[in-house]
């Protein structure tokens, strides 16, 4: 690791100036159907005026359908099955009577072994700082950042909720130096204000991670008459345009400071959203879940001279591209021995080239319980997700369910709503993408679950689905949302 930091910090002294600055904005369960350009319910200026200023990518996906394995992937570069970061907590999750099979065993965090985007950029010279939700490991210090304002192993705002004072955790010191009442958007647009000044001489990396908007969902009261009888979440709609105050006012520093030219905004989230607290129509369900609505994220990328302003691209990228595109933007090689499995996004960027035709692929050995049973326009009204893989090659979907075998296949462009199941109609095409399917999973050597849960009650559904119809329009769904885990 010393002689690779040693390469890289020789290599880049000479050429600093011409290294673009990275900033990589990463919201909180943010759908894609919640920014103003997708949606013009949600009040975003700030991001409408990114995306207008950049490149915009239609066909965006997360690597994982939650929190911790979709930034284990982003961060590492690395599908899931490399790792072994499936979802947050244990793998077992909903009950015993419900889980036909025994799930894989989950990995919470990030091995400190596997290099991280942050640690290649920052032995190749840059000046990291990350700020906001982590939930890669316990401390980001030892995972490639120079400086950690607020991240931790926590899945959601630890210490309190949204507002100071903190009552523990990475935010705890900061209640002492803000006015009590200070939303957390604004600590972490602070203190990258200050990031910012201290470092415009020297190339940066800045990964601003906000917690924003995941629950527990607490109103912005500044934003409320923003929403007042519209048909949104009021909390969560004004939490989203808090989130897009924090983003202008990053950007309006970078733009004081005379950085623009040279740096380099990508803007995403990291799932899909709550499909309880913002439909993501046309797209179905939400967050938990690898139909579309859970996996599809805005994904909007600013680089004033190299990137057209106001375009846009239809080709399929995954957040596992992030990691080689920040690196080619900087300059960087691949580090010695680090296995990426996205590609450099530079060439659509730029308008300089294509990528190969490839398979996007997800894979969840896990069960993950409702949120709101129904309301989550799932399979069935216990689990977001059951055990499985999915995979998109050009206008096809394929998911594969390890319960029961069941292939589904959908065409996105006729269906993105993944409503009509084509595998019994369109054999041949199911068969050639499961081939490819399960080519990659011996390639990455990823675990298939097979073993029998002895508690399974296979009575339980039927049982679950007379108490979901006797329960609906009671209002219990939304609480439930709010509160449950990822």
């Amino acid at each position: 690791m010393k002689a690779f930091a040693i390469f890289f910090l020789t290599a880049v002294v000479a050429s600093a100036v011409e290294r673009p600055n990275l900033i990589y904005i990463n919201v909180d369960d943010l759908g894609v159907m919640d920014v103003g350009f997708n949606n013009p319910k949600y009040h975003t200026p700030n991001i409408d005026r990114l995306r207008a200023d950049g490149m915009l990518f239609t066909d965006a996906y997360a690597p994982s359908a939650n929190c911790a394995p979709s930034r284990a992937c982003v961060m590492s570069g690395q599908y899931g099955p490399r790792h072994g970061v499936y979802t947050v907590g244990n793998s077992d999750r909903g009950n015993a009577r419900d889980r036909k099979l025994i799930p894989t065993k989950n990995t919470q965090h990030l091995g400190l072994d596997n290099l991280t985007l942050a640690g290649a950029l920052q032995a190749g010279g840059y000046r990291t700082i990350h700020l906001g939700k982590w939930h890669v490991g316990e401390d980001p210090t030892k995972q490639g950042f120079d400086v950690n304002i607020g991240g931790d192993g926590s899945g959601s705002p630890s210490g309190g909720g949204y507002f100071s004072p903190f009552n523990g955790g990475p935010m705890k010191p900061f209640s002492d130096q803000y006015p009590k009442g200070t939303h957390r958007v604004d600590i972490f647009a602070d203190q990258a204000v200050k990031f910012l000044r201290r470092n415009q001489g020297r190339p940066f990396f800045m990964h601003m991670a906000f917690y924003s908007v995941h629950t527990r969902l607490e109103l912005v009261p500044e934003f409320q008459p923003l929403y007042e009888g519209k048909d949104v979440h009021l909390k969560y709609a004004t939490m989203i345009t808090k989130m897009d105050q924090g983003v202008g006012r990053i950007l309006a520093e970078v733009k004081a400071l005379g950085l623009e030219r040279n740096t380099l905004v990508l803007f995403c989230s990291d799932n899909g959203g709550i499909r309880d607290i913002s439909k993501q129509d046309p797209f179905r369900s939400g967050k938990g879940s690898y139909f579309e609505g859970g996996i599809r994220e805005p994904l909007v990328v600013r680089w004033p001279g190299k990137v057209e302003p106001n375009s846009s691209c239809g080709v399929p990228v995954i957040g596992t591209d992030f990691y080689p595109t920040f690196l080619e933007a900087a300059g960087l090689p691949v580090p010695a021995g680090k296995v990426l499995d996205g590609v450099s996004l530079v060439p659509l960027l730029t308008q300089t080239g294509t990528l190969a035709e490839r398979a996007l692929f997800w894979h969840f050995p896990v069960y993950l319980q409702k949120y709101a049973g129904a309301g989550d326009d799932s399979h069935d009204p216990l689990f977001r997700t059951r055990p499985g893989s999915a995979m998109r090659m050009g206008k096809w979907k394929l998911h594969e369910y390890f319960e029961d075998g069941r292939l589904e296949l959908y065409d996105l462009e006729a269906d993105p709503g993944e409503r009509s199941n084509l595998a019994a109609s369109h054999p041949e095409q199911a068969a050639e993408l499961h081939k490819l399917m399960r080519k990659w999973r011996a390639e990455l050597n990823a675990p298939v679950p097979t073993e029998k849960n002895p508690a399974y009650d296979p009575t339980a559904r039927t049982k679950a689905g007379k108490a979901g119809r006797a329960g609906r329009g009671k209002g219990k769904g939304r609480k439930q949302s709010e509160d449950a885990p990822s």
